[in-house]
């Protein structure tokens, strides 16, 4: 047997297996860029058609894809481009927005729990507990139920269920680099919390609180689309990929194509965020 092993030591990738990974993970992030940016083309070019989304005419219901209408009708006569394109600004706008409003009191609140400690991170862990002890699906749902159909109550619910895993993953990513030897010397030298948090945590939380971000919108995307099919989300005519799904759903045997793009469209937006997110470890 040879004296030396092909295996690496734990924790060490051959220099050759970390640009396999690299190379993989760069045509990830490729694939689900290109991804998204066909649902923001559909977005911000979905206007240029120039249809009305809430504009109905039944005696074009249920039409193919033609000159006039490149992505066929709905039910009601209504133009698909265009309210896909209207369901694209919505869904994935107000997806961002809440995945945003999570990430950035939840990144802070982990940070200050493990700078300051003591009753501060017992009080901030505590509250982190008491919101994660109801699934998320429900917190919004309660949320919603104050104001059906309204937009401020879904948004506030989803950020307040979404935060805790961004408080968790900033507070135990920054009590790990306070442990290290480098940040115990810059603390003796007498560098105070805000350098350290600029030139110690900034760098390794910031990595991961944009992994997590993406992962946070694709989650809050399917969520709302969810919420459409029990009646507290959108609701029509307001064209949101969830509640079209929903309308279209009796004429799937009439008009498949229909029923089929807003899923579609929903599926490539979940599936380039997770494609754009993660990291390597080495």
């Amino acid at each position: 047997m040879s004296a030396t092993s092909s295996r690496a030591p734990d924790g060490i990738w051959p220099a050759s297996r970390r640009g396999r990974v690299g190379a993989w993970l760069t045509r990830r992030r490729a694939i689900g860029a290109a991804l998204l940016a066909l649902v923001a083309a559909l977005a911000l070019l979905g206007p240029l058609h120039g249809a009305d989304p809430l504009r109905q005419d039944l005696s074009a219901a249920l039409l193919p894809p033609s000159a006039a209408h490149p992505l066929g009708t709905d039910q009601l006569g209504r133009d698909l481009l265009a309210r896909l394109a209207a369901g694209a600004r919505l869904s994935v706008g107000f997806a961002l927005l809440a995945a945003l409003a999570a990430a950035l009191p939840g990144t802070l609140l982990g940070l200050l729990a493990a700078l300051r400690g003591g009753w501060v991170e017992r009080g901030l862990l505590g509250l982190a507990d008491a919101v994660q002890a109801l699934p998320g699906l429900l917190l919004v749902v309660l949320f919603t139920a104050f104001a059906p159909g309204a937009f401020l109550p879904l948004y506030l619910g989803l950020a307040l269920s979404l935060w805790v895993e961004f408080f968790r993953m900033a507070r135990g990513t920054a009590a790990a680099v306070l442990a290290r030897p480098q940040v115990e010397a810059a603390r003796l030298l007498g560098f105070g919390p805000w350098s350290i948090l600029r030139r110690h945590l900034w760098p390794e939380v910031a990595p991961v609180a944009a992994t997590l971000f993406a992962f946070a919108a694709g989650n809050a995307v399917t969520l709302v689309a969810a919420l459409a099919f029990i009646g507290v989300a959108a609701r029509p005519p307001i064209p949101e990929w969830g509640s079209m799904m929903t309308e279209l759903l009796p004429y799937h045997a009439e008009a498949p194509l229909a029923l089929l793009l807003p899923a579609l469209c929903l599926f490539l937006t979940v599936l380039g965020l997770h494609l754009l997110a993660g990291r390597e470890r080495a």
